[in-house]
């Protein structure tokens, strides 16, 4: 049975094997290219961006999905009684004062992010700040925090500048066999163009459903556990409950959201847009909301 302990150590695994198969990844596509084009510092240059990218993605990949966002952090002078409200929860739960940051949008949703509790931030819209009531948006925070201390974050803030990578490496490689990959034909080269815009297509092909499958493969399990231990955290099921069903009935899309983020969020930030149960980043809310009334707290 998941609990928070093994979670915690499940998500430290996944993180590093993320880390170091995109380093084989990168590392493989420049052999490829170097193979291709007869120049080795193409593998050499694979080597140095792939690792700096690997170890910059530890250590920075919570500024680059804040930026991405668009979200300002805010002090305690700027919003008390949220401060209050995490403050309170964080010293329940046993765990340090994450940074707050806002997203100035309408539309109500929240994630967590930041490599290690230590490092933790909590970001909210505007709008679900405005929309939800005082036992709603704790259990929202409450939810967060279980992320935090679950260590979900880093694995999922990982997953966005690693997949986002990958995603631009195959629309490079598509370009590159297109429109640049001149070789000399007296020497292959228009054999060596032949396979290059046949890998293309395929990884162009490809790229997108291995990036849905990586960020698939962090598990909709962890939505669940998260859910559970914010309601075992306020000691109330039905303020989070309510929070995902306001959440999920607004109509509003969350305009800072993109694909690579859209996995972070407490809820779906696609609003209005059908698909198949297999694809969702999230799971159903109204599954969700069900096992929340179902607990014995």
């Amino acid at each position: 049975m998941a609990t928070l302990y093994n979670q915690a150590d499940t998500n430290k695994r996944l993180t590093w094997i993320y880390i170091s198969g995109f380093l084989v990844f990168v590392i493989g596509v420049g052999y490829v290219f170097a193979g291709a084009m007869g120049n080795s510092w193409i593998l050499y240059g694979a080597v140095i961006f792939s690792t700096l990218m690997s170890f910059g993605s530890y250590w920075w990949s919570d500024k680059i999905v804040l930026g991405m966002s668009g979200a300002k952090e805010i002090d305690h002078d700027n919003a008390r009684e949220l401060f209050h409200l995490v403050e309170n929860l964080c010293i329940t739960a046993g765990l340090p004062m994450p940074k707050i940051y806002i997203i100035e949008d309408s539309a109500p949703n929240a994630f967590a992010t930041g490599r290690d509790p230590e490092h933790g931030v909590i970001c909210f819209t505007t709008g679900i700040i405005n929309k939800l009531e005082k036992a709603e948006l704790e259990g929202v925070i409450a939810h967060e925090l279980s992320h935090i201390g679950n260590r979900d974050i880093l694995l999922s803030t990982v997953v966005v500048v690693l997949v986002g990578f990958v995603t631009l490496l195959a629309d490079w490689f598509r370009h590159w066999a297109f429109w640049g990959g001149k070789g000399n034909d007296d020497n292959g080269g228009g054999q060596f163009r032949l396979i290059m815009i046949i890998l293309a297509i395929i990884l162009s092909i490809l790229a997108p459903f291995a990036a849905m499958l990586m960020q698939l493969a962090i598990s909709r399990k962890r939505e669940f556990l998260a859910d559970a231990s914010g309601a075992l955290l306020t000691r109330y099921p039905e303020g989070l409950a309510r929070a995902l069903e306001k959440i999920s009935a607004d109509n509003e899309p969350l305009e800072a959201a993109n694909r690579a983020t859209a996995h972070m969020y407490i809820s779906n930030p696609f609003k209005g847009k059908k698909m198949s149960k297999l694809f969702m980043t999230h799971p159903p809310i109204e599954e969700r909301v069900a096992r929340l009334r179902d607990l014995n707290i």
